[in-house]
Parts: structure tokens; C-alpha cells; sequence
């Protein structure tokens, strides 16, 4: 069977009061259009329209899959208009699945179901509403079978009465939807080409029409304004911890916990409130993860220990680390096991060797380090010159006094020791101590100033 998807993802979104398309506006740090079009390639389609319109330069912009291909709707006559513009790209014998472009969470079983249905007719996506307002309804015959769809401006008192409403998903044969969409008439309160309109045809051709239904509403929810987008991505945030909770990790309070990206976690993992964790984060087990840390694109081995408000991007931290507080890890931070960096140090495009400390008041630039190295409070690796980077090597065991500056290029060898306050600007010898020779000096009568009344 061979599958097409369409997405319509042309509105304005005027009810955003924004400059940016409505499926532009992100949820879980990505763009409503992205999470539908990702969900549409599980399903491992031959091919995905996106049909754009309102903000059609930003869409074009977007960094998309070359398998998806945008298809532009220069008038917004309606849904079946714009899916129109789709049919001379369809072939005759495929099943054409339709979604929506701010309808960001439908899931893939769901989707599946719906083209398994359709294979032998037309499938709809319906869901009961306790208060259906704004949507259309699902008209039923004596017998149950769906009839039509009437839009709720076009609809009757008794129609209004109806709680199975439309949620736009609807899968059927390319050839099927290619006849009746070349009937649709737009005499209607709004002057648009309805998409749902084929539902009637489909009927009076005897053409089975099947229904099948999300788990939850929140599933098949549209974003139409700023207050829906939150109340769908407190709704997402929730189902992402209680995942992860069912899964061995322990989550303080999931009303302060936000995924925005993909989690792999391990068992026994502890994380307090307000932590977010973005792009690509892999935790191991036994890891605890302090209040108020940002974690994104890194990897967490087993029994790690991250305290309170640290920032880590693009980091590999190794077995039984610490990490923090009041830490930030830039990309390319590579900690080996049992290593240490505490408060308000930085370190950036480094390897910290095993057992390795950088307690304090650091930056660590650029820097390879062995094992069993500390680094006391202070110290930072001079890595620029003011138009190219350099790299300082620090051998295993040495140490490094506090309020040191390593001006790279330089080695620290094997060993060595630097005295406090040192600017090494040559390599220091293994096994030894350098320092900058300075002479304490004692002035005596000096008096304090005092300020002048």
C-alpha cells in the first residue's frame, strides 16, 4: 500500500496576535508544524506535502526533511482548496492521510489505525466533546453510519445538540478523494471549500465510512491562541514525566519538570523541581539531578551527582561525577569518572581526567587534563589570543595553586606544581614546582584612608 500524507498547515492564526505562523509557535521547544511532520514519517510514508501559506517565507525557511515537499496555497479558500493544491502530486492508488499542522500531538498508533481502516473505504478521526462548540458535528443515520459533517455556523439547533465532533484527520483512496473534492461547492456561511463535504459524497457513493478515536482529547486538540498552546504544553509535560516515573525515575513535582527534546533515562534517578532537559539527554541509573538545572544534548553516566542551578550543553560526564552548584558545562565537555567541578566554574571544549577536581571560581578552556589533577579556585586556561584558539595540557597529578593563569599554548607535566598566583606562559617541569618569585613587603606607618566628612 502506498501512503501519502498531507499536511495543511496554511492558516493565519490570528487569534496568536503574533507575526509568526501559528505552526511556528513551538511547544516543547519545537514548532507545532514539526511535531506533526515528524509523527507523520513514523509511519514511514512515500511522500509528505505540507501545504503552506500565511508566513510562507518563515515555513519555506525551516530546516525540514528533503523527503518533505512544501506546496504553497496562495488563497485560503478553505480546506478542501488546500488540499486540492496536493492532487496533482497524488497517485491513483494511494491512500491519502490528511493532517493538520497546529494539531501537535496525535499519536502514531493512532494514525496507523486510521490508515488501516481506510484501505477499505474512508476513515475518520472523531472524538466526544462535553462541550463541542465551535466544531463540526458528526451527523448519523438511524442506523449509526455517518452521513455527513455540518460546519457549526452552518449547523441546526439539533445538530448543535451533537457531541461527536470532527477533528479534521481523515485518511482515504487518492482516486476517491480526487473525484469528490472536484465537487465541492463553496455555498456555505464562511464562502470556503470545506474538506468535510466529501464525507456526504463518500456516503451517497457507498462508500464505507469508518470512525476511530484518540485515547485522549488532548490528542487531537487544535492550538488556536497562546492560551491553548499552554494548556497543551502543561498537558505534554505531564504525559513526558509520568513516562519517565513508570519507568524507575523519581520526579519531585512534574508540574515543574520540562522535557524539550528526547530523554533516554536509566533506573533510580532523582530530579528535583524546575529542571529542563532539551535536545538529546541520556541518563544513566542512580543519577541525582539538583533544582533549577538546564541539561541539553548530554550524556549522564551511572550514580553522577548534578547540584542545584548547573547549565550543561553538548557534555559527556563520566561515572560517579560531580557536578556543581552553579556550574555550567559548555559543548564538547568531556568528564572522565569520579571527577570534580564545583561552583561557578565553566568549562568548555575540555577532557577532565579521572578523579580530576576543578572546585572553584574556574575556567577551563581548551584544556586536556590527566587524572588525579586539582585545580584550585581561580584558575583559568588563557586559550585566546585574541584571534585564535590554543590548547593548555595538564599531565596527570599535577596541581595547580590557586589564582593561576595558564596562558596557552603550555604544558603542565606529569606531576609538577604551581605555586599561587602563577602566569605560566612555559611548559612546567614534570615532578617540579614553578612559581612566579615574589618578595612580601611591609609598610610601615601606612594609614588607612578615611573618607572626608
Amino acid at each position: 500500500m502506498k501512503l501519502q500524507i498531507i499536511v495543511l498547515a496554511a492558516g493565519q492564526g490570528t487569534r496568536m496576535k503574533s507575526c509568526y505562523p501559528k505552526v511556528l509557535h513551538k511547544l516543547a521547544g519545537k514548532a507545532l508544524l514539526h511535531h506533526v511532520v515528524d509523527t507523520a514519517k513514523t509511519l514511514k510514508p512515500d511522500s509528505i506535502y505540507v501545504v503552506y501559506g500565511h508566513g510562507g517565507d518563515l515555513i519555506v525557511q525551516e530546516n525540514f526533511p528533503d523527503d518533505v515537499c512544501l506546496v504553497e496555497q496562495k488563497a485560503q479558500l478553505g480546506t478542501g482548496h488546500a488540499v486540492s493544491q496536493v492532487l496533482p502530486k497524488l497517485d491513483d492508488e494511494a491512500i491519502v492521510l490528511v493532517l493538520y499542522g497546529d494539531v501537535p500531538l496525535v499519536r502514531t498508533d493512532t494514525l496507523a489505525d486510521l490508515v488501516r481502516n481506510s484501505e477499505s473505504g474512508l476513515s475518520l478521526l472523531t472524538v466526544h466533546l462535553d462541550n463541542p462548540k465551535g466544531y463540526g458535528r458528526i451527523i448519523r443515520d438511524e442506523h449509526g453510519s455517518v452521513v455527513r459533517i455540518v460546519e457549526e455556523k452552518d449547523a441546526s439547533d439539533k445538530e448543535r445538540l451533537v457531541s461527536e465532533v470532527n477533528t479534521g484527520i481523515l485518511a482515504l483512496n487518492a482516486k476517491h478523494l480526487k473525484s469528490f473534492l472536484s465537487q465541492v461547492k463553496n455555498e456555505n456561511a464562511q464562502g470556503e471549500y470545506y474538506l468535510t463535504d466529501i464525507i456526504e459524497m463518500a456516503a451517497s457513493h457507498s462508500v464505507d465510512i469508518f470512525t476511530s478515536h484518540p485515547d485522549s482529547e488532548q490528542e487531537v486538540a487544535g492550538v488556536n491562541d497562546r492560551v491553548q498552546l499552554a494548556e497543551l504544553e502543561g498537558y505534554y509535560q505531564i504525559e513526558q514525566a509520568v513516562q519517565l516515573m513508570q519507568n524507575g525515575v523519581t520526579i519531585k513535582d512534574p508540574t515543574r519538570f520540562d522535557i524539550r527534546g528526547n530523554v533516554t533515562a536509566g533506573r533510580d534517578i532523582d530530579i528535583d523541581i524546575n529542571v529542563v532537559l532539551e535536545g538529546s539527554v541520556t541518563l544513566g541509573d542512580d543519577i541525582t539531578i539538583g533544582p533549577g538545572c538546564i541539561i541539553k544534548d548530554t550524556s549522564i553516566a551511572n550514580g553522577a551527582r548534578i547540584h542545584a542551578y548547573s547549565v550543561i550543553e553538548g557534555a559527556i560526564i563520566g561515572e560517579k561525577s560531580e557536578i556543581g552548584p552553579y556550574a555550567r558545562l559548555r559543548p564538547g565537555a568531556n568528564l572522565d569518572e569520579s571527577s570534580k567541578i564545583g561552583n561557578f566554574v565553566e568549562i568548555k571544549n575540555s577532557e577532565i581526567g579521572k578523579r580530576s577536581k576543578v572546585n572553584h571560581l574556574s575556567y577551563i578552556g581548551d584544556t586536556s587534563m590527566g587524572a588525579g589533577v586539582n585545580i584550585g579556585a581561580g584558575t583559568i586556561t588563557a586559550n585566546y589570543d585574541g584571534a585564535n584558539k590554543h590548547r593548555t595540557e595538564i599531565e596527570d597529578e599535577s596541581s595547580i595553586g590557586s589564582n593561576s593563569v595558564l596562558v596557552a599554548p603550555v604544558k603542565v607535566e606529569s606531576g609538577a606544581t604551581l605555586g599561587a598566583g602563577t602566569i605560566l606562559r612555559k611548559d612546567a617541569i614534570a615532578g617540579e614546582l614553578t612559581m612566579i618569585p615574589t618578595k612580601q613587603v611591609t609598610i610601615k606607618g601606612w594609614k588607612r584612608p578615611v573618607k572626608k566628612s
